[in-house]
């Protein structure tokens, strides 16, 4: 497959605008590795991790494949196993290049970053924001839609944000938020961006750490499917996120918000494979390998949810959104012409 290249590209060589978004714990070096192996930029989450775990799971993506794989670091120092200067220390000294900033200042980063001989990126949800942190010396940036699924950090939509972004900087722009599919990714590009930022796709993938329920309920999900909630705050206090609608979302939606906040010892409602008890409102997704009542935790998934058909390798997934984003600009040159 020939490359699909524009600046992203060679900012990060890869051959591919194609960024598979570190979605905490379904994030796999399993899936970050055949991403970047089919060309794209593979992501590892790192906030919630130990030392140790952020050397073992990037040592084991990086010599899984010969591209390139980057990490995420969350700056709100609210959440996550380490600080954020320490996460980045453990990050750096495994040998990662690519590290993508969310959730807070990275100014006092990014020089670390450079320092080390690697990549800045900083996700923003506004035009402001995005100058501010290229003038701290990011060599990316990312500009997350509303749309996006996870925990959201703007209240603009994609396509009214990222011209926006694409008009203010000069660095690289990543599209983030509402992207499923080539088509997507076209759209982005012609919108001004260098690339894509895909996670509810990439998690109904073979290689994801998504629970099997969790993989088959974003393939069956509608457009229509999502949540914009602060529900699962327990780990994250106050973020916002955005998630599919089960009927835990539903059911307590009819709850009144003081009367949830009043639960100061929430019900155990599953187990992680060690059997390490996970509470109700935990902001934890269901994974592989849990058991007890996974239906009741977040389907973290963005509004793109109803444009995955199905659950295949990871580096198939990429090879469609390039070739379909090919398609698609081509449709729309010949169109025009």
């Amino acid at each position: 497959m020939a490359p699909l290249q524009t600046p992203l590209c060679s900012e990060i060589n890869i051959e591919h605008p194609v960024v598979q978004a570190p979605v905490g714990s379904v994030s796999t070096p399993a899936l970050a590795a055949a991403v970047a192996d089919a060309g794209g930029l593979g992501m590892l989450a790192m906030s919630w991790r130990e030392a140790d775990s952020i050397r073992d799971a990037y040592t084991a993506a990086a010599a899984a494949t010969d591209g390139v794989v980057g990490v995420n670091v969350v700056l709100d120092e609210s959440t996550g196993v380490l600080s954020p200067s320490a996460c980045l220390d453990a990050c750096l000294d495994a040998g990662a290049s690519v590290v993508s900033f969310s959730f807070g200042d990275a100014e006092q980063y990014i020089d670390r970053v450079h320092a080390a001989g690697g990549t800045a990126m900083v996700t923003v949800g506004s035009a402001a924001e995005a100058r501010i942190a290229v003038d701290a010396g990011a060599d990316v940036v990312v500009a997350q839609g509303r749309e996006a699924g996870g925990h959201v950090q703007s209240d603009v939509t994609t396509m009214a944000l990222l011209p926006r972004v694409a008009d203010t900087v000069e660095v690289p722009v990543v599209a983030a938020g509402g992207l499923g599919d080539g088509r997507g990714l076209a759209a982005a590009l012609t919108l001004g961006a260098d690339g894509g930022w895909f996670g509810t796709r990439f998690v109904a993938t073979e290689e994801s750490g998504a629970h099997e329920t969790y993989r088959q309920r974003i393939v069956d999900a509608p457009e229509t499917a999502t949540r914009f909630t602060d529900l699962f705050d327990r780990g994250w206090p106050d973020q916002p996120h955005r998630v599919l609608e089960t009927d835990e979302v539903r059911q307590q939606a009819e709850h009144d918000s003081d009367e949830l906040d009043d639960a100061s010892d929430p019900e155990q409602i599953a187990q992680t494979p060690d059997c390490e008890p996970i509470s109700r409102f935990a902001d934890m997704p269901p994974l592989a390998g849990m058991t007890g009542d996974v239906e009741a935790l977040p389907h973290y998934a963005g509004q793109s949810a109803g444009l995955t058909q199905d659950v295949r390798p990871a580096g198939e997934v990429v090879a469609r959104l390039v070739s379909d984003a090919r398609a698609a600009l081509a449709d729309a040159s010949a169109t025009a012409e």
